[in-house]
């Protein structure tokens, strides 16, 4: 590495659905942290890796913070402003046609405690191409009164907006060092948990009300055969029994069509062939199992 790289890491805080997941993504240029409609989807601090001239910039896309009620919620926050306190720079995203809310008040109150004194906190207000230009003025002269944010960038993560100026940024900002990672990597996390985002994001998409937070997914088994294609084994753990028949659907006929999706998805990801097998297990309080929150990346007594 030449004296003049730079490498630091980045923490992209948010409300649920703000958009941290999809800006993660278009940072990254691939799909490493998993996106759905529904609230509370990232439930580990996924790392994604993206190089902007001689500065590798790591993202560390926390859960959404919220008003935590269960064990898992609490987990999911804590992690969350673990991976802001250890961060080089916070990214905060808020969504431009929702603006100030009582969760994005909180936030601030806690980046005003939480943070370490001089950590650079940048703020971006996401889903620009849904508000007329005087309103994002408006807003931004609120949040900036609210908050001093070292800088102020508009966006849509979505369709890429301002997405180039909020990168280029963060690469003058992280400090100068060695990279972390090989310039080819993307993402920390291990496959395993990577594939079974990947099921969770089908399962998530597929299914409604509250059951996808009843369930989480286990990579079992891992194969890489000698003529180049990979077994996956997945065991997907619901809380209840009427969770497993819906899951299942007629004639297993739901679980077979997000088996196909999430395979297409993986055999993306690692571009060689997967075959994936999907098992479901009913585990009532997998809600409360140290291993299960060890496996999604989260820690156990932080649910406390």
């Amino acid at each position: 590495m030449t004296p003049d790289t730079r490498a630091g890491f980045v923490a992209l805080i948010g409300e649920p659905n703000a958009g941290k997941s999809t800006l993660l993504n278009r940072m990254v240029g691939a799909k490493v942290s998993i996106v759905t409609h529904k609230v509370q989807t990232t439930r580990t601090r996924i790392r994604g890796v993206c190089m902007e001239g001689t500065a590798q910039i790591v993202f560390v896309d926390t859960p959404g913070l919220f008003r935590p009620r269960r064990r898992l919620d609490r987990a999911m926050v804590a992690a969350a402003w673990g991976g802001a306190a250890d961060a080089d720079i916070i990214v905060l995203l808020i969504e431009a046609h929702r603006g100030l809310t009582e969760g994005v008040a909180a936030i601030i109150d806690n980046l005003k405690d939480k943070i370490p004194r001089g950590t650079p906190v940048a703020l971006a207000i996401n889903k620009i191409d849904r508000v007329k230009a005087e309103v994002l003025l408006g807003l931004a002269e609120k949040m900036n009164d609210a908050f001093p944010f070292a800088k102020t960038f508009m966006i849509s993560a979505e369709r890429g907006y301002g997405v180039d100026d909020l990168r280029e940024w963060l690469a003058v900002q992280v400090p100068v060092g060695p990279w972390f990672y090989p310039e080819d990597q993307i993402a920390d996390l291990p496959m395993r948990m990577i594939a079974a985002e990947i099921t969770r994001e089908k399962l998530t998409l597929r299914l409604h009300e509250e059951l996808p937070y009843q369930l989480t997914v286990e990579t079992e088994k891992w194969e890489d055969r000698p003529d180049g294609t990979t077994r996956i084994d997945q065991i997907v753990y619901v809380a209840r029994d009427g969770h497993k028949g819906i899951l299942l659907g007629a004639k297993g006929e739901t679980i077979k069509a997000i088996g196909q999706q999430s395979r297409a998805d993986i055999s993306a990801f690692l571009e060689r062939t997967v075959h994936l097998f999907l098992q479901v297990k009913v585990r009532p309080n997998w809600l409360e199992e140290s291993e299960r929150y060890s496996e999604m990346g989260l820690d156990f007594k932080d649910g406390d």
